[in-house]
């Protein structure tokens, strides 16, 4: 009976992660417009864009926090939760880079780094496998970068606070982007010794 509560738990969609998993994607679009507001002739909405990116962090850690505490981690919310961090950081790419605050090189290595975990969800798709799950060092990964970002969006003025938000802004993307590239790199290791040993067995 106690086994069955616990699938019943896990296999619920509305629980509360799941649904600040949604309210986190919901932000993705309002944080984009807030971020590009000042390229279409609008006025300047930075403070508002980190507000958004700042709640989205505390959710991030809640929801992951509670689902484990309650008993609720699900299916969806393995889902929601990597695809709302993604979908933030390319939301956020593709702000900073129209706004010319990260230079085209960072972008394009933080999207190639995408493409190749697409290629790999691929191949455990092909194979039978679900998708990878998000590791301690992808976490981490994704932990320096939404940091970064927002300290980045903050360098963009001038003072003293610009200034040093700038340098702890490319501090942690330093750190992230490494992170981000080395997670990937193992997720194509694990990868490859799935397919491996399935060709073993057959």
């Amino acid at each position: 009976m106690e086994v069955q509560e616990t699938r019943v738990q896990t296999d619920r969609v509305l629980t509360i992660p799941n649904i600040l998993s949604m309210a986190r994607l919901v932000g993705v679009p309002l944080f984009l417009w807030l971020i590009l507001r000042p390229e279409f002739g609008g006025p300047k909405s930075d403070g508002w864009a980190l507000l958004v990116l700042a709640l989205s962090g505390v959710s991030d850690y809640l929801d992951g926090k509670l689902a484990r505490r309650w008993n609720q981690i699900s299916s969806l919310g393995r889902l929601l939760d990597p695809a709302a961090d993604r979908l933030y950081i390319l939301s956020t790419l593709v702000g900073l880079t129209w706004r010319e605050i990260l230079p085209l090189w960072l972008t394009a290595a933080l999207l190639a780094r995408e493409l190749v975990l697409l290629v790999m969800v691929g191949i455990l798709r092909r194979h039978g496998y679900p998708p990878p799950q998000v590791n301690f060092l992808g976490k981490a990964a994704t932990f320096n970068l939404m940091y970064a970002f927002p300290l980045l969006l903050l360098s963009d003025g001038t003072g003293w606070i610009s200034s040093l938000a700038a340098i702890f802004g490319w501090a942690f993307a330093g750190w992230g982007t490494t992170l981000y590239w080395w997670a990937g790199v193992l997720y194509v290791v694990q990868v490859r010794r799935l397919v491996r040993a399935d060709a073993m067995a057959d």
